[in-house]
């Protein structure tokens, strides 16, 4: 009989065996009892008041500075006054925590949604949902459907603007990492760079002062800073959702949060209920419609 044959079937027995212990030796084994449900997975029931906070007994909620109205007012976050503080004080309250045991914590606007472990619990800033963000934090569901629109001072050509064809050759700023800046990339596609800023005020200033002819901001930002901030400006328009849904705010919590459940939870509360209507009509009511730019 031929040896070589024999040889490699003896080695072939042999490699398949070691193969087959390696793969037993990874593989899963079972534990000797369950493992513990996340605290704030659907298995602990979002107890209210109990939750796995980053600190015990205490809810922590970030937003940038300064707070911008008509989200908050009077750059205080904690005096519940403002659209935004308003919906974090009544999440809170839902997940069953009262005023006095919320936290605020400043957090800039592009770090909130950056990846790494979060400090808060929750994050409240006008910061929209999207597939990109996901990737690097979890979202609650919207708690506000927003579009974005264009502001230009009065008299000029950007503010006589009627369509996305008058606004290319303009040059055009936003905040850094908003989806503000994104629609002037992806929906206005300028012929010129746009302008970005790390907070709206240096937007604002830059309007104010003729560096950019018109910069882009969420609709109710928009009416709060032509009514208030920068009275000669006006809104040339507001731009239609892309993708046939609508862009929404949504709360940002740290990926992977044992939070994101019982967060959601109370945001939809807060919906069915009438609770986010009323309140956005009673902060948010001077956002009435403008022209669309199409």
């Amino acid at each position: 009989m031929d040896l070589a044959p024999r040889a490699l079937r003896r080695a072939v027995a042999v490699a398949t065996t070691a193969l087959l212990a390696t793969a037993l030796g990874c593989a899963p084994q079972p534990d000797d009892k369950p493992a513990d449900a996340p605290s704030g997975s659907a298995g602990n029931t979002c107890a209210k008041g109990k939750l796995a906070t980053q600190t015990s007994g205490k809810l922590t909620i970030a937003t940038d500075e300064p707070a911008y109205e008509p989200w908050f007012k009077d750059d205080k976050p904690a005096n519940g006054e403002g659209f935004e503080s308003a919906v974090a004080y009544a999440v809170a309250k839902q997940l069953g925590y009262d005023k006095s045991a919320v936290v605020w914590q400043s957090v800039p606007f592009n770090k909130a949604f950056a990846p790494g472990a979060k400090t808060f619990d929750f994050d409240i800033n006008q910061v929209s949902i999207s597939n990109e963000r996901k990737k690097a934090v979890d979202f609650s569901s919207g708690y506000y459907d927003v579009r974005q629109a264009v502001i230009a001072l009065k008299g000029t050509k950007a503010a006589k603007a009627k369509s996305l064809a008058d606004l290319k050759g303009l040059k055009l700023g936003a905040q850094v990492g908003t989806t503000s800046l994104n629609y002037i990339d992806d929906v206005v596609k300028p012929t010129q760079q746009a302008a970005a800023y790390a907070k709206n005020d240096q937007a604002k200033s830059a309007l104010k002062n003729g560096q950019v002819d018109a910069i882009v901001v969420d609709l109710p930002t928009a009416f709060y800073i032509t009514a208030a901030e920068v009275t000669d400006a006006t809104i040339v328009g507001q731009f239609e959702n892309q993708g046939g849904t609508p862009e929404q705010f949504g709360l940002v919590l740290d990926k992977g949060s044992t939070l994101t459940a019982c967060v959601t939870d109370a945001v939809d509360t807060l919906r069915k209920d009438g609770t986010l209507a009323k309140l956005e009509q009673q902060w948010l009511s001077d956002a009435v419609d403008a022209p669309v730019l199409k």
